[in-house]
């Protein structure tokens, strides 16, 4: 989905207002300079959330809920320009659920394009996904699906919730998902998922000019 991400005069980013005591936005693989190391993020940001919900960082569960954001970020940490991912917290003692936005630019015909982001013909589902419009404030009408896929390797069932738009003034498509084998936690992170949705905006970066070679 990364490919050809920056046009020819400028990029394209995600500015996404969320609420820090019910999100927590994974640094990028190539971030360096904001925290010493990965641990130290980790750290800080579970005291944060920690008092945030109420809780003694001497209570025990602290140092569990620092390992968990650690092993969150060793898999989900995003490696390219144009992908943010966050991790929705609905209490510090529960497991997070990482969701994944991206935008690049617009591609093929829309209807086509979305409904290929939202997955909405995937053979791989247990039974035909659902497909319906979708409108958020900011983005305008696009498309959101639920569907229940297998797993390879493993019996369980997993949902996935997907969004979908296309910025025609802009000229971007951005896609909004989660998935995860405990359907149950999708379903309560839902009201926040789409409240989230409600304050993604895309944004237009100028590129620097390149000086060119001697």
């Amino acid at each position: 989905m990364t490919d050809g991400w920056v046009d020819v005069d400028h990029e394209f980013d995600l500015a996404i207002d969320y609420t820090p005591s019910r999100w927590l936005e994974i640094p990028p693989r190539w971030e360096t300079e904001t925290w010493q190391d990965i641990d130290a993020w980790a750290r800080e940001c579970a005291e944060l959330l920690w008092r945030a919900h109420g809780r003694d960082p001497a209570e025990p569960g602290f140092l569990l809920f620092v390992g968990t954001l650690r092993r969150c970020a060793d898999a989900f940490a995003p490696e390219d320009f144009d992908t943010r991912v966050l991790l929705h917290i609905n209490d510090p003692l529960s497991m997070p659920l990482p969701v994944f936005a991206a935008v690049e630019p617009s591609e093929g015909e829309r209807d086509e394009t979305l409904r290929a982001l939202v997955r909405a013909d995937d053979p791989d589902a247990v039974e035909p996904p659902v497909v319906e419009t979708y409108r958020a404030e900011l983005l305008g009408e696009g498309l959101r699906s639920f569907r229940y896929v297998r797993q390879d390797d493993a019996p369980e069932v997993l949902a996935g919730l997907r969004y979908a738009w296309r910025d025609d003034e802009l000229g971007a498509d951005v896609a909004l998902w989660t998935v995860a084998d405990d359907i149950g936690q999708i379903m309560r992170a839902t009201a926040d998922i789409e409240s989230l949705t409600h304050k993604i905006q895309v944004r237009v970066l100028p590129l620097e000019p390149v000086e060119p070679a001697p």
